[in-house]
């Protein structure tokens, strides 16, 4: 297109515009100075376009270049052109130079309206001092109406940049409180000319502010003071000091504020009732609460499950199921039906407090009503059944599942497995582990680990090890707890010299033994007579400061391990080594005190 003479000032055009609009701002900056180079320039809509694209792009320093150019053009400064930079300059925290774009608009002889006033204030109040700077900058500029838009401005700017109590002083000081607080803002808008009419908007930022940094008893008092001053708390106001009462456990005060609310002839929001219905809940006021859910009806307001929940929950964890359930009850009478995660709660609760039976009729009660239950339900049930060895009805419950048309979880075999491997019945786990294929159910390390530990319990370590090896192979990682399983069950089968293997491999890994660990390999060499690896172990031991108490159940195996190293000769020298340096104790000296303060017969 060049080369034939296609290009022309509109095609640039339309290609930087592109290159903008993709955020590829570099090369729209390298076309426009090849388009220099050309003789070719952008016109003032282009410029314009392309600015407020870099300024969206944070690239403030591409749109000044481009506002420069425009400058020496000679284009029309427009105020929306200052408002597009000088915003710009704000969010990137780039102060003077906005204030510098300020003062040349002023010169210019461009009247700068409120909303690059309120874009500077914003930018300008992390600090006192710099704010006084910018209001000392732009007062004139303000005519009196403004002042008011103003001044909720520097209130608003204040909050949000964290200066709360800045705000709040400031505030008092208006309403002619505190005259003498030393704010140095406060000259600006104590004109007795001119004075400030404080409104709504005025008290909810700061209030809103106090709310958000936890203040919430000085959100309170400015809050009634703002009513005695004249003004009108809306429902919003409301609403954001319920919640955080209400978060804090504070029902009484909270029940107060909803009175005063309607009394203003404000009606309570979904939010409102909500807020209170979860902090009953969380006091687990189940009265309260379905006291207060009557009257939730008569409004059209619907309980927020997830409180409901938390109360369940909390009853549950206190041994209170039986009052869960009668609170489900009542929600349902009421018209509010709790969903399957509330019931699964209960559920989950009747078992840990009474029995699995009883988790089994609530279960199979609310199916009756038509309830779905979700896998996580069944699985309450599939673990508690697994735990109390009744692992066949377990498996009913999964094909039941399955009829359903919902897909057993890696969690839901793993109770399987884990339940058939503690009654012995290896080969039922080994074909339940057969099933799990998907990416719903993929075997994971607990899997995996739950079926080495069961395969070695059962006398069968040459399986647990090829499983391992599939792990290995299908890149499930072994754990910690993996590799303790493992190297404890082939020290039980007798496999001592494996064990020591996946013991090396397990530390290069960086994972610390426990102390069962050592005791398991020491005794499992001690079968084997392998006295120098006991030694090897031993030390080991010594030297992380694992070496149990003589107190410890298992100090026995240790006094085994240092009589039987002491009596041997290859191993001898050393046990006396580490006894003569105190960092094992001589067990046979042990004995003699010990048969010293034995009763004579």
């Amino acid at each position: 297109m060049l080369e034939k003479g296609w290009v022309d000032g509109h095609v640039f055009s339309i290609l930087v515009v592109a290159f903008s609009k993709w955020g590829e701002v570099d090369k729209a900056i390298e076309l426009i100075d090849r388009m220099e180079e050309r003789g070719i320039r952008l016109n003032e809509k282009t410029f314009f376009v392309l600015i407020h694209g870099f300024v969206s792009e944070s690239r403030t320093d591409k749109a000044l270049q481009l506002f420069n150019k425009v400058r020496k053009l000679g284009f029309c400064h427009s105020v929306s052109l200052f408002d597009v930079m000088i915003g710009g300059l704000c969010n990137n925290n780039e102060r003077e130079k906005a204030l510098l774009l300020y003062s040349e608009m002023k010169e210019l002889g461009i009247n700068p309206d409120s909303g690059i006033l309120m874009k500077l204030i914003s930018s300008f109040s992390e600090k006192e001092e710099e704010l006084d700077r910018l209001l000392q900058e732009c007062w004139e500029d303000v005519s009196s109406q403004p002042k008011n838009l103003l001044y909720s401005s520097v209130l608003q700017g204040l909050v949000c940049n964290g200066s709360i109590y800045t705000a709040y002083n400031l505030l008092r000081m208006v309403m002619g409180n505190d005259r003498n607080g030393g704010n140095v803002l406060a000259k600006y808008f104590l004109d007795e000319k001119e004075v400030i009419s404080l409104n709504t908007n005025s008290f909810t930022s700061v209030i809103n502010g106090l709310l958000s940094a936890g203040k919430v008893d000085l959100a309170l008092t400015l809050f009634r003071e703002m009513i005695q001053f004249g003004c009108n708390p809306t429902l919003l106001l409301y609403n954001g000091l319920i919640d955080a009462l209400c978060k804090l456990n504070r029902l009484e005060e909270s029940f107060e504020l909803l009175r005063q609310m309607k009394e203003m002839g404000l009606e309570p929001t979904n939010f409102t009732h909500n807020c209170i219905f979860g902090c009953l809940c969380q006091l687990e006021d189940v009265k309260g609460a379905v006291d207060l859910v009557r009257k939730m009806r008569f409004y059209g307001h619907e309980p927020w499950i997830k409180y409901s929940t938390l109360l369940v929950k909390n009853l549950c964890k206190h041994g209170k199921a039986e009052e869960a359930c009668k609170f489900l009850t009542d929600m349902s009478i009421e018209g509010f039906l709790p969903d399957m995660i509330t019931y699964s709660a209960v559920i989950n609760g009747l078992i840990e407090i009474k029995s699995v039976d009883t988790g089994l009729e609530l279960f199979q009660d609310i199916c009756a009503r038509g309830y779905c239950p979700d896998v996580i339900s069944y699985n309450i049930l599939i673990k508690a059944l697994c735990k109390a060895k009744r692992v066949t009805e377990a498996e009913c419950l999964v094909n039941d599942m399955m009829l359903k048309g919902l897909v057993p979880s890696a969690v839901t075999y793993n109770y399987l497995i884990d339940g058939w491997c503690n009654n012995g019945e290896i080969d039922q786990a080994m074909l339940c582990f057969s099933k799990m294929f998907g990416k719903e159910r993929e075997a994971n390390v607990i899997t995996y680990t739950t079926l080495v530990d069961g395969l070695c319990d059962y006398g069968r370590p040459d399986d647990a090890l090829k499983l391992w090896d599939e792990m290995d192979r299908k890149g499930c990682v072994p754990n910690r707890i993996a590799y303790h399983a493992l190297i404890n069950g082939l020290c039980k089968c007798g496999r001592s010299s494996a064990a020591l293997v996946h013991f090396n491999a397990m530390k290069e890994k960086e994972m610390k033994p426990d102390n069962y660990l050592y005791i398991a390999l020491i005794s499992a060499f001690l079968s084997d007579t392998n006295l120098p690896s006991v030694l090897d172990m031993l030390k080991e031991m010594v030297d992380v400061g694992n070496l149990p108490s003589p107190q410890d159940k298992n100090f026995p195996v240790i006094k085994d391990a240092i009589c039987k190293l002491s009596e041997d000769a290859r191993t001898s020298s050393s046990i006396r080594d580490l006894i003569e340096e105190g960092r094992i104790p001589d067990v046979s000296h042990s004995e003699l005190v010990e048969d010293r303060h034995k009763p004579s017969i």
